[in-house]
């Protein structure tokens, strides 16, 4: 089964993993696609794995960015995403029709960066946007 972190490289010269987990995945009926639907709960985030030097420089005595369930309302500047890996996971799931492979892969589609505030390590805030594609399979041996 494959599981890989995506990659995320920005116009700004920052790159970014992106990292996604089922939650869960179980069967919710029937679906043309062999006889069953699978509901799939997932989530992701971000972690910096690299930023310019420059940019670091750039944000030193800057405030550290507000702790909230809110990123800060000013200072947003869209980014290019200029190439990218998606981030993958599949998992087995037990169903009415046996085992079958959720596949679940995340693909970015904006991102952005606050230049006005600062992380604990001096580099910008980053935000993106992913879609999820989910699929499944019958698992091998069914």
């Amino acid at each position: 089964m494959e599981n890989r972190d995506g990659v995320i490289k920005l116009s700004d010269g920052a790159i970014l993993k992106l990292k996604i987990t089922v939650i869960e995945a179980r069967d919710i009926g029937f679906s043309p696609f062999e006889g069953v639907n699978i509901g799939v709960k997932a989530m992701g985030g971000i972690a910096v794995q690299e930023v310019p030097e420059a940019i670091i420089k750039g944000m030193t005595g800057k405030p550290l960015a507000p702790v909230g369930p809110e990123p800060p309302k000013d200072g947003w500047k869209i980014v290019e995403i200029i190439q990218c890996t998606p981030a993958c996971v599949e998992e087995e799931v037990k169903t009415s029709r046996g085992p079958f492979i959720v596949r679940v892969q995340a693909e970015p589609v904006m991102a952005s960066a606050n230049y006005n505030y600062r992380t604990e390590i001096n580099e910008p805030v980053y935000w993106v946007n992913w879609v999820f594609k989910i699929s499944w399979k019958p698992a091998e041996g069914k």
